[in-house]
């Protein structure tokens, strides 16, 4: 049986890569996608994935990367959805150019990517398009505007594709990643204890909602670490995460260091 196909959009060091390693650790043949390829050399070679230059923002690049795609390797099983940008500021400083390119980047380039992909599924009958989120998808923090309205955009599209591709066979399912992702930067002993979503676990998570059986398909999964994480730089983040209400009914005071889940 010949081997499936998984598309990674928006491809760097950190989840995007293990999304690859997961990919091909299944046996699938991996592309990967990101403006700068030249960053993908070595991750390529460690996957034995195909590498593809695309600005999901620009009009056409998506739908021309699934064409090189479908014409190197074939029509699409798995696309994630990985790309993203932001700028943060206070609102009345922020520059409505880096807020366009936000919105362009994060919840457009998902439009794209997504109607790209859905068209050379749909004749087939199956497939899968994933969306990577963020704490942003679900609350929006005091000066990140631009980041919550895409987050909201990519939210929002996701469960409308996922009600009339599902049926088509299909299948959407947007991430709420809702919490820091480890990086080696980071004291490592943080990483033993938990305290980051372990980017290869995210990945993990992705891929057996991937897997799932149709008459149970998953449309939304949030991930957070057990434990809460509080700024040590920060002396009120304990007293903040003492006044927290019950998940789902956060007061606007928490932020993205102390979620309150």
């Amino acid at each position: 049986m010949p081997a499936e196909i998984a598309v990674i959009v928006g491809v760097g060091s950190g989840l995007s890569a293990s999304l690859a390693r997961a990919a091909a650790k299944s046996g699938m043949k991996v592309a990967l996608a990101a403006r700068q390829v030249e960053k993908l050399t070595d991750l390529a070679k460690e996957t034995g994935a195909k590498t593809y230059a695309c600005d999901v923002a620009a009009e056409g690049q998506a739908e021309s990367l699934m064409t090189k795609v479908e014409t190197d390797l074939g029509i699409p099983h798995l696309v994630v959805f990985n790309a993203g940008y932001r700028t943060r500021g206070p609102f009345l400083d922020l520059d409505p150019k880096e807020v366009e390119k936000t919105l362009l980047v994060s919840a457009y380039g998902g439009f794209l990517t997504g109607q790209a992909a859905a068209k050379r599924m749909a004749p087939r009958g199956s497939g899968a398009i994933f969306f990577t989120g963020a704490s942003a998808s679900v609350k929006a923090y005091a000066q990140s505007a631009p980041f919550a309205m895409a987050k909201f955009a990519l939210r929002g599209l996701a469960q409308s594709m996922a009600r009339e591709l599902q049926p088509k066979g299909i299948h959407i399912a947007h991430f709420v990643i809702d919490g820091g992702i480890f990086s080696e930067r980071y004291p490592k002993e943080e990483k033993a204890a938990d305290k980051w979503l372990d980017p290869d676990a995210i990945a993990q998570t992705y891929m057996d909602t991937y897997r799932q059986q149709r008459s149970a398909w998953s449309t939304e999964i949030e991930l957070r670490p057990w434990v809460k994480i509080s700024s040590s730089k920060d002396p009120r983040a304990t007293a903040r995460g003492r006044r927290c209400r019950p998940r789902f009914h956060r007061p606007s005071s928490c932020s993205w260091q102390n979620p309150c889940a």
